[in-house]
């Protein structure tokens, strides 16, 4: 398993960095929160999972190990893939996702586009125990922008999410009217108010 990877920056999408290591450049999949904090032409270091499937292998990166650890659990469940798993990570920090299962907090498990209240228990009862032996540190959040860039890079985020372009504008003009706060914040409100709505 390929645990951790550090390289210079390449380049940053919408949804993965490439991060070039040992002349290879790798596309790490990863939260906007993540993502938000590399800059390309500088090195980074994230803790990584390798996922394997039979069409394809996805390295998908993460800030810290606690949340690369809550990532694998979370696909212990049943019904629960990396990309669910992922956006788990994406509209909740480590710490709050694991104060949600070990409380029983389907409401705000539910906050995440995917899950619904069903899958919100099956989490909690097959995770509850599993999640007190974590710490709980969030991953770093972008410093804030101005206004319009941080409004034009949620709905990227959204966009490349899958959700349709007027419906991402219209989930951030209600969390941000003013273009106020930073990038990762506001995406994790947006996808909350587009989670409820599903």
């Amino acid at each position: 398993m390929i645990s951790s990877i550090r390289g210079e920056v390449l380049s940053v999408g919408l949804d993965h960095a490439v991060i070039e290591v040992g002349g290879m450049g790798f596309a790490v999949q990863a939260t906007p929160a993540t993502l938000a904090t590399l800059r390309r032409g500088t090195e980074a270091q994230l803790h990584t999972a390798l996922v394997v499937r039979e069409d394809a292998l996805t390295l998908f990166g993460f800030a810290g190990a606690e949340a690369r650890e809550l990532f694998g659990l979370l696909q212990t469940v049943s019904g629960i893939g990396p990309r669910l798993a992922l956006a788990a990570l994406a509209v909740l920090e480590p710490e709050k996702l694991c104060a949600a299962l070990s409380d029983g907090n389907v409401t705000v498990l539910t906050q995440v586009p995917g899950i619904g209240r069903k899958g919100a228990e099956r989490l909690i009862i097959e995770l509850r125990d599993k999640v007190a032996a974590l710490g709980g540190e969030p991953e770093p959040s972008a410093p804030a922008g101005a206004a319009g860039a941080v409004r034009a890079d949620v709905v990227e985020a959204l966009v490349g999410l899958g959700f349709a372009a007027r419906q991402a504008e219209q989930a951030v003009d209600r969390v941000a009217p003013d273009g106020a706060g930073d990038t990762a914040g506001v995406l994790r409100a947006a996808l909350a108010t587009l989670g409820r709505k599903k």
